[in-house]
């Protein structure tokens, strides 16, 4: 996926935790890549099901969410 777009994904209710260190085998998702560094996952609560674009380019403020940070990529 490239970097200058959101990875969307349908959140299910729950606690999620999004990788942070770029790492992970499993795409976005934390497996405990970051283990050993200074960075830990962003926890999410998910209260109901919807629709959530996932950060890809890693300059968002709302991490791990997207904010249109990436069109500043060109």
């Amino acid at each position: 996926m490239e970097p200058n777009r959101p990875f969307i994904v349908t959140g299910q209710p729950g606690t999620k935790y999004y990788c942070a260190c770029a790492k992970s085998r499993n795409r976005h998702w934390c497996d405990g890549s970051h283990k050993g560094s200074s960075l830990h996952p962003c926890k999410v609560e998910i209260e109901v099901e919807k629709s959530v674009a996932i950060c890809n380019c890693a300059l968002s403020a709302n991490m791990p969410f997207c904010d249109g940070a990436h069109r500043s990529l060109g």
